[in-house]
């Protein structure tokens, strides 16, 4: 069987070594994973070829087109209809299904590293896209109170309408910077090629004493972190969340619970960071 992931880029993914060292660990040597490298015009042929293979159980969606999927499939789970993006597709009985693993894989990363969501937790979005729609979810799933800032206002302002009263819109940085305890960028900035780039403008300081998430892990430190770090942040890098929100979706194609694989997917990406 094989496992698609498609993107564009996918070229920088990791994906395919965590997913087939978890195959071959698990002995599951007839499935493979496999990158798809899928322009927006080409995704609905691409989910028609998905659809018609029989030896396709499912797919990753990533950037850009987890939310331009969501017509092309038949039905999606609780979680990915909440979010409105999609980053696992699987089947059941000839239909395909869209799920949204990326914000079980963000609230368990962030258990790993020991950084606690609850009511009283404040943090800010980077982003509008379909990430940042996982982690606003999966930060208002645990009651914290959330700002979104990103580029266009308008796509930021349509996120926290959908998400609910929990999360508003900031225009500025600057006017949140003395509230948070949790910065997340759920931006492309930073990501391998464009290694130099930054979501925070840097005329503006750090919230002191939070914490960054950085969901890029490509480079595995990244411009963005390094600002923060220099500013006394703690900074994480988006590699546990890969290896978590990975572990939901191998579970969704082969049926191996979650907590048999991450730590088979911590250890490969680990020992190739």
């Amino acid at each position: 069987m094989r496992v698609l992931l498609i993107g564009h880029p996918v070229a920088h993914s990791k994906s395919p070594l965590m997913q087939n060292a978890a195959f071959e660990a698990l002995g599951l040597v007839a499935w493979r994973y496999e990158l798809c490298d899928t322009p927006l015009e080409n995704l609905a042929e691409r989910i028609a070829f998905l659809r018609h293979q029989s030896d396709i159980a499912g797919a990753n969606v990533t950037i850009p087109h987890k939310q331009a999927v969501l017509p092309l499939l038949d039905a999606l789970s609780p979680a990915a209809q909440s979010i409105g993006a999609v980053n696992t597709i699987f089947k059941r009985g000839g239909a395909l299904i869209g799920d949204n693993t990326d914000w079980l894989g963000f609230l368990a990363d962030l258990e790993h590293h020991g950084v606690n969501v609850g009511f009283d937790t404040r943090a800010l979005v980077l982003g509008a896209g379909g990430s940042a729609r996982a982690v606003a979810y999966a930060l208002c799933e645990r009651g914290a109170r959330v700002w979104l800032h990103n580029r266009t206002h308008a796509r930021a302002q349509a996120l926290a309408e959908a998400m609910g009263s929990q999360v508003q819109v900031c225009s500025s940085l600057s006017d949140v910077v003395g509230e948070v305890a949790l910065v997340v960028n759920c931006t492309s900035l930073g990501m391998w090629p464009r290694t130099d780039e930054s979501p925070w403008d840097e005329r503006v300081p750090m919230p002191r004493g939070a914490v960054l998430y950085d969901l890029v892990y490509n480079p595995p430190r990244t411009r963005l972190m390094q600002q923060a770090e220099q500013a006394g942040l703690r900074a994480i890098n988006g590699l546990g969340m890969l290896a978590e929100q990975g572990a939901a979706a191998f579970a969704l194609w082969t049926g191996v619970p979650a907590a048999r694989v991450s730590s088979i997917m911590r250890h490969v990406l680990a020992s190739h960071a």
